[in-house]
């Protein structure tokens, strides 16, 4: 017989922060160009039409690396780790301790989708208030296109822009864009975290399935499929708040956005978006249930 000793919070921690940051290290090309195409706007020509200068993700993809050389695809990805290893360790971490806070410790069977929805919620929010800075910082980075000759750049790495940003803009800009961020992140995370819970639980029931690769890939897929349908249009506002400092505030961009491309700028990059976060929700969760193994002991008895 095997008893199963629960991992600690520290150690769940530390599996969900490093399969947050082996993830991001596979996926951050995806996000640069995802970062890019939320924040292209409309090029007025004479005709009254427009020629964007990012097309689809493959394309954005090829263009960064022509102009800006193979690198340029990584811009960000030592504040991308930042943020991973602070909002992926604490958002995942967080999560079951807070759904079991939710549902009492004496609880048996599964919980309810709702109580998952809600701990998610919650954790996503907590997670982003502490780790917002790295997040602007990656966003900051990654909107940096090739620049003119001559014309220096505003950061010469992730260090560089938390310093910059605090010395030009003051402490306080390091939560530019907090407001969307947090219902972004809230949301994305109550997206992925409850329905990777749910999907999980429903495939381990069916025959010939079980707690499985196979059952965590299709899980984590899912995951990422409903972050993306649900949190594109916060993640486009956010993208824009932390790349473009003319907006005053959340509804400020919601409405210059809406007003001068309509709705479905939006969704800006929602293929590469879903690329990049079905892939992210892919391997973060792979990772993450065969690092926990690490933790998990057992003893056997006779």
């Amino acid at each position: 017989m095997a008893d199963r000793i629960e991992i600690s919070f520290l150690e769940t921690f530390i599996c969900s922060a490093f399969a947050a940051c082996f993830a991001e290290l596979f996926t951050v090309p995806l996000d640069t160009a995802k970062v890019r195409l939320q924040l292209q706007k409309k090029i007025p020509t004479g005709d009254g039409d427009s020629l964007p200068k990012y097309r689809g993700s493959f394309a954005t993809l090829s263009t960064i690396a022509r102009e800006e050389g193979v690198s340029g695809l990584w811009k960000g990805v030592i504040a991308g780790l930042h943020r991973q290893c602070i909002y992926g360790g604490l958002r995942i971490g967080l999560y079951d301790p807070v759904k079991t806070f939710l549902v009492g410790s004496d609880f048996i069977g599964d919980i309810p989708l709702y109580q998952k929805i809600l701990a998610a919620l919650l954790t996503g929010a907590i997670a982003i208030i502490v780790a917002n800075p790295t997040d602007l910082v990656k966003v900051r980075l990654q909107s940096e296109g090739k620049l003119p000759a001559g014309v220096p750049r505003r950061y010469a790495g992730a260090v560089d822009a938390y310093y910059t940003i605090v010395k030009l803009e003051g402490v306080g800009a390091l939560w530019t864009g907090l407001g969307p961020n947090i219902a972004r992140n809230a949301i994305v995370n109550a997206a992925e975290l409850a329905s990777y819970d749910q999907i999980k639980e429903i495939i381990m029931k069916i025959p010939g399935f079980g707690d499985s690769f196979l059952t965590h890939m299709l899980a984590g897929l899912a995951a990422g499929f409903f972050a993306v349908c649900i949190g594109s249009p916060i993640d486009v506002v956010k993208s824009r708040m932390m790349g473009d400092s003319t907006y005053r505030n959340t509804i400020d961009c919601f409405i210059k956005t809406m007003k001068t491309e309509g709705i479905m700028a939006f969704y800006k990059g929602f293929l590469p978006n879903f690329t990049r976060l079905g892939t992210w929700n892919v391997v973060m969760f792979l990772t993450l249930e065969q690092v926990k193994k690490v933790f998990l002991r057992e003893a056997l008895y006779d």
